[in-house]
């Protein structure tokens, strides 16, 4: 005698979105206060002590003064910190120790659904928690502009990008310390070679070729154009690749989490 598989939902639905996010926000409501002092924090010193270290020693970078440069380049750090890390351990502990995403499949909601919540909660605060070196910065003499609206909008794509990627990796680890090999091996090469501290261009030829495909670079200089000037081609080149970026981790954090869940 043979047994059917249920079919699996394809279908694409708000409410269980929605449903999801209700079960975050309630989360949220218990650990706000840590979670924004850690997330806001942290970047604020990384602002301060390399703006005014390094500051000391370098007055400026091309145009800009260098603690402007830095609270640009933090804007992207902090994008990364606040959605890699969150995409990483939650999806790993809500899914081995918890058991969290086995009861919300038990309703009915499908992988794609699920995954696609959590990114976007992921991002959403991440497109706040980043902007606070912008805020900083202002106090220490940074000119405003309207173009610092659109930073929130920027981080929104990194961090869902990152988001996916933490989600995936959270997907094919064997155990919680091998999260190890990935932030030393991929999370870290991706935040010293994003132009944070200082420019790409002043690196050798093969570490500026490898900026150029990480994500968090494009995220930086969208950050920049948007505080000091748009380039609006370059601009576009560096949002369709944070976008390409977000759909590719989609495809591989969907597929890794649906063999962990259901196959």
């Amino acid at each position: 005698m043979t047994t059917e598989r249920a079919p699996r939902l394809r279908r694409f639905e708000l409410a269980p979105v929605r449903g999801i996010w209700r079960h975050e926000l309630a989360l949220y409501k218990r650990y706000w206060k840590s979670q924004s002092f850690a997330s806001m924090v942290e970047p604020t010193f990384f602002l301060l002590a390399f703006g005014y270290g390094f500051g000391s020693m370098v007055a400026a970078i091309g145009d800009y003064r260098y603690l402007d440069f830095v609270a640009t380049g933090v804007v992207g750090t902090a994008v990364l910190f606040t959605s890699v890390f969150p995409g990483m351990f939650n999806g790993y502990i809500r899914r081995v120790f918890q058991h969290t995403y086995d009861a919300m499949l038990a309703a009915p909601v499908d992988v794609h659904e699920l995954v696609t919540a959590e990114a976007l909660w992921i991002a959403a605060k991440s497109s706040i928690y980043s902007c606070t070196p912008l805020v900083v910065a202002l106090f220490f003499g940074l000119d405003p502009s309207f173009g610092m609206l659109l930073v929130p909008f920027v981080s929104f794509f990194a961090a869902l990008g990152f988001g996916l990627f933490g989600m995936w990796t959270s997907s094919i680890v064997p155990s919680i310390n091998s999260f190890d090999y990935v932030i030393t091996g991929v999370v870290t090469p991706l935040f010293l070679i994003a132009g944070t501290f200082f420019p790409v261009g002043a690196l050798p030829g093969w570490a500026r070729n490898a900026a150029q495909a990480n994500p968090l670079y494009h995220c930086v200089e969208l950050v920049r154009h948007a505080v000091f000037g748009l380039h609006p081609l370059a601009d576009l080149g560096h949002l369709a690749a944070l976008v390409l970026f977000a759909a590719l981790m989609w495809l591989i954090a969907v597929r890794g989490m649906r063999k962990r869940l259901v196959d």
